[in-house]
């Protein structure tokens, strides 16, 4: 279409501009060279003003003068130009005399932009010496280039041997080829040195490269959707010119860049926690589950293509830096991904499945394109076959839905910790918590603080820091229980992974509810021994007594080797009736032996 569109506009231009030019004046030829000076000009500001500015500020990559020389000069113009002026010549709104004047500028112009720049353009190139390679490209290529000739002396062994060849005529050529690349390598050897930090470069660019295709290649395989390759397409090419620019740390930037939530993100968070619109943040979710599984692969993938390919032009030393920047990549996504999975762990199991049967999908119709191609079926049967692909494809591409509306009720319902309070209880204790959302990297708790509130983990994923041991927590547990209990200052770092929804319970609460719930409390108990935390009394004793947490409490705050005695634990509960959250009632109270009501008064 665009080939047939530019050429219709030159056979109108053809038919309507000659006309224009009957009378062509000589001043019209001092307005065209007015004209062609200011177009020139206006680019000249921009190559050399404005550009440069640019690319100090990071919003551009580093052109050299000789290249923006070339462009400069290289500003050809055409079909648009000849087409506003067409439009402009059939106006029946402009004086005929403008139309005249437009009509020739705009056809001496492009006149001029194709035969004089167009003719000489070559000579300008040729002249600032970019038909050239630099010595780093010298010296690469003389190096691709022995490379490429020892793997292709290999092959050529192979085939010889595996197709019989004459002998004579296998070491005739052999020996003419090894003269070859005798002096291939020589002259590699004896070319410019390269830095490593080139190398690296390098590396960085071919590893990025590689990195677009298999994109493309998931593309078109139906791995990667629709939706997501322009995005995907977009975040790999800004790689490609931040490390074009400034070498490993802008890859490493860049990279990060794409793992991080844009603009349009926080605006669907910013519509979900203020005025409940969950879809569109569901939508980017969804996205960026899909994104982060296929860069996951692709980046495995991309370890093979560093010992393959790069290894062997750029050394051994330069590789295994490759593979540690890439290992560091593969760090980020995994915990970007697995924040997402311990979010939504439902979702991402659908997502992995789907991920697996469109695979299989594609496992399929290749075996049944091989089959036909090799003639073992008709083509009845493989189009009955790619019908049949066609049928389930649409079935399995469809992605989940992925919903994300904050219910408390739901959310407490979920919780094993509340499963065994009644409806009704449940009900006041969704009364009780009060939700909070977190931004990835916000921090929920700081080293120091003492915190008067837990937090149950509705949806998202926190990591934990103590002493520099790190665990993630995903939904449904919860974090500050130990810290609240002990009444020290925390110990412990709480980091944000993902959005999160958090509902939390104020210090009174919380004691009520673990004097009343029997799995809340066994928790808390395995949990303070996982952190090595001592305990007043074994298990089944504390859970008999009332004031089980303020012996926990008194025994953790004491100095180390130091047991207060069981009477100076002080109740730290109050004894008015509980009304946010009741007794659970699913089986009768055993009744108090005689033994145990003398040691509860």
């Amino acid at each position: 279409l665009a080939h047939w569109a530019g050429s219709l506009i030159f056979v109108l231009a053809a038919l309507l501009i000659p006309k224009l030019l009957a009378d062509v004046r000589v001043s019209d030829l001092g307005l065209v060279a007015t004209v062609t000076g200011a177009a020139i000009a206006a680019r000249a500001v921009i190559l050399f003003g404005l550009l440069p500015v640019l690319s100090r500020l990071g919003l551009s990559p580093v052109i050299e003068r000789p290249f923006r020389a070339t462009i400069l000069w290289g500003g050809l113009r055409g079909a648009v130009t000849l087409a506003l002026a067409l439009s402009v010549t059939e106006s029946f709104f402009i004086p005929a005399e403008i139309k005249r004047q437009v009509g020739i500028l705009a056809t001496g112009f492009t006149l001029f932009t194709l035969i004089a720049q167009g003719a000489t353009l070559k000579m300008v190139i040729r002249g600032l010496g970019l038909d050239r390679l630099s010595p780093i490209d010298t010296a690469l290529s003389n190096q691709v280039i022995a490379v490429a000739l020892q793997n292709v002396r290999e092959d050529m062994a192979e085939a010889a041997t595996r197709y019989d060849l004459s002998h004579d005529i296998v070491r005739a050529e052999a020996k003419a080829f090894g003269e070859r690349l005798e002096g291939s390598v020589k002259q590699a050897e004896e070319g410019a040195e390269i830095l490593d930090r080139d190398r690296i470069t390098l590396g960085l660019l071919a590893l990025a490269g590689r990195e677009r295709e298999l994109i493309l290649e998931g593309f078109r395989e139906k791995i990667v959707s629709a939706e997501l390759v322009e995005r995907m397409l977009s975040d790999a090419d800004r790689i490609i010119e931040r490390t074009r620019a400034r070498g490993r740390i802008e890859y490493l930037v860049a990279a990060r860049r794409a793992l991080g939530y844009g603009p349009g993100y926080r605006f669907a968070v910013f519509l979900q926690t203020r005025l409940r619109i969950s879809f569109l943040v569901a939508r980017y979710t969804a996205d960026r589950f899909e994104i982060l599984l296929t860069q996951r692969l692709n980046l495995r993938d991309l370890h093979g293509f560093i010992d393959a390919k790069i290894r062997r032009i750029h050394g051994r030393r330069v590789a295994d830096l490759l593979h540690d920047l890439l290992e560091r990549r593969e760090e980020e996504t995994a915990k970007a991904l697995e924040g997402l999975q311990l979010q939504f762990p439902g979702y991402a199991e659908q997502l992995e499945r789907r991920f697996i049967r469109r695979t299989v999908l594609r496992l399929e119709e290749r075996e049944y394109d091989g089959i036909f191609a090799d003639g073992l079926v008709g083509p009845e049967l493989y189009g009955t076959l790619s019908q049949q692909i066609e049928k389930t494809e649409t079935q399995v591409t469809r992605r989940p839905k992925l919903d994300l509306a904050v219910q408390k009720a739901d959310l407490i319902r979920e919780f094993p910790l509340f499963a065994r309070i009644e409806l009704r209880q449940r009900r006041k204790l969704a009364r009780a918590l009060i939700t909070r959302f977190a931004v990835p990297d916000e921090i929920l708790q700081q080293k120091g603080d003492t915190p008067k509130t837990v937090y149950f983990i509705a949806s998202g994923a926190v990591e934990v820091e103590t002493a520099g041991h790190i665990t993630r927590l995903g939904q449904g547990e919860m974090f500050g229980q130990l810290t609240l209990l002990t009444g020290r200052t925390s110990r412990t770092l709480v980091t944000a992974i993902t959005h999160c929804t958090l509902l939390g319970l104020s210090e009174v609460r919380f004691l009520r509810l673990l004097e009343r719930s029997d799995p809340l409390r066994k928790e808390v108990l395995e949990s303070a021994a996982k952190r090595g935390m001592k305990l007043a009394r074994s298990l089944p004793e504390v859970a008999q007594r009332p004031s089980w947490f303020a012996l926990f409490r008194k025994v953790n705050a004491a100095p180390v080797g130091a047991t207060p005695p069981l009477a100076d634990a002080t109740p730290a509960i109050s004894p008015e009736p509980v009304a946010d959250v009741a007794p659970v009632t699913d089986a009768e109270p055993a009744k108090d032996t005689p033994d145990q009501a003398s040691a509860s008064s």
